[in-house]
């Protein structure tokens, strides 16, 4: 018979109770909820008008455990058999709770080695626990106080498809060459808002997608992102990227990028000789003031190119700079400083966004033979009825018109979204 324990706020106010345990079974899927304490006795409170929490785990659960529940409550201890000689346990949630290191012994998973899934997101954690599970495929540490992962602590866990390290404060001297290398399985690392100065290295070839966003990384060196030839989606936004911080063919390496994430960082210019096979360029919020002709050359794939909030003035735009783009779909280009619409935009484009820039006039031939273009953003420039030249419009035959217009200028749409962001897993 397979058990499940839930040992989170399932209670709700004013609800009576006897009892702070009960075990309440059926053929197929028997649970154990406990609701006040980890030892089940009598309760001599009949109506609370909010339900107590967990502060010790219970110390004995069934052997034939499946998911164990004890999120949301304030565990600062867990037993050896709480969790441990459970063979067909595949599921722990612990998150939410006053865990830290000192509240998890060292063979808290010993005999229990199907665990597939760990959640001690938002705990008191300061290092990455050793001896978890080997079998594990989903391991969740986001939102604690996580400064270093021992050397080893990851060397079993060979099947680990996914894991989140994201706000907590993590630093190069924290990680060595080996803390991910053994993960020859991994496909999702997330390791935003930490502390990290670099790209950590040793990265396995199965990686997927990388999360580095809201560090303090100034440099992406090559050699780091050799191994990861697998990669799909680097997300580097909000970390201190100057003029020389992404080297020329510095991502080379990554033949299967799909997604770049450079958002607000302190690049002056297009980062040269990405991935040719790139499909999405996200660069708002950075310094660039100028495109050259060549600065796109590269990556004939391209179908979403977000420059917006940039400094970019017409002058500094080359006439053939969107010309060797003839799959672009998205091209956004608002908040920037641009007086006129870009030449040599490619037919293929579906989305144009120019709003708040400096526009003074709409030239026809400047969106002649935009004829797949949908939506097309112009609002909050400085465009008048008459700066519209005649037949500006007679080439759009697909340009859908929302809301109330004059002279046919697009109303401002929502705020610039980021489309091309890998989809994240489910928290648990």
């Amino acid at each position: 018979m397979a058990w499940t324990c839930r040992c989170s706020q399932t209670t709700s106010p004013g609800q009576l109770s006897t009892s702070p345990c009960r075990t309440t079974s059926s053929r197929s899927s028997p649970t154990m909820s406990c609701h006040a304490s980890a030892a089940c006795g009598p309760s001599t409170s009949t109506t609370t008008s909010s339900p107590p929490r967990l502060s010790v785990a219970p110390q004995f659960l069934p052997r034939s455990l499946r998911v164990a529940d004890l999120a949301a409550n304030q565990v600062t201890e867990i037993f050896p058999l709480t969790f441990g000689e459970k063979p067909a346990l595949r599921s722990v949630y612990l998150h939410n709770n006053r865990l830290s290191n000192a509240g998890l012994p060292p063979d808290a998973f010993h005999g229990s080695e199907a665990v597939a899934t760990l959640s001690l997101s938002s705990n008191r954690l300061s290092y990455l626990p050793p001896s978890l599970p080997p079998s594990l495929e989903r391991l969740h540490l986001q939102n604690n106080l996580i400064s270093k992962v021992p050397r080893g602590a990851l060397s079993r866990q060979t099947h680990l498809r996914e894991l989140y390290l994201q706000h907590n404060q993590l630093t190069d001297s924290g990680l060595d060459a080996t803390t991910f290398s053994k993960l020859q399985h991994l496909e999702y690392l997330d390791l935003s808002h930490n502390q990290l100065a670099s790209v950590p290295a040793g990265l396995p070839r199965t990686l997927a997608v990388l999360h580095l966003g809201r560090n303090r990384i100034r440099w992406v060196e090559a050699a780091r992102l050799r191994g990861a030839r697998g990669l799909r989606y680097l997300l580097l936004q909000h970390n201190q990227l100057g003029a020389t911080g992404l080297p020329a063919g510095a991502l080379r390496p990554l033949r299967r990028l799909h997604t770049l994430h450079l958002y607000g960082n302190r690049l002056e210019r297009v980062p040269p000789a990405l991935p040719r096979r790139l499909r999405a360029l996200v660069l708002p919020h950075n310094h660039m003031t100028a495109l050259g002709a060549r600065d796109l050359a590269g990556m004939p794939g391209l179908a979403e190119l977000n420059l917006a909030y940039n400094r970019l003035v017409s002058a500094r735009v080359h006439r053939r700079a969107f010309r060797p783009l003839r799959a672009l779909r998205s091209l956004d280009l608002a908040g920037n400083q641009l007086t006129r619409v870009p030449g040599g935009l490619p037919g293929s484009l579906h989305t144009l966004r120019l709003q708040r820039n400096q526009l003074r006039t709409l030239e026809p031939e400047l969106l002649a033979g935009l004829d797949q273009l949908r939506e097309l953003s112009l609002a909050h420039n400085r465009l008048r009825i008459g700066d519209i030249g005649p037949g500006t419009w007679h080439e759009l035959q697909a340009l859908q018109v929302r809301g109330g217009l004059v002279s046919r200028t697009v109303p401002a749409p929502p705020s610039p979204r980021l489309s091309a962001s890998p989809r994240v897993p489910e928290m648990p």
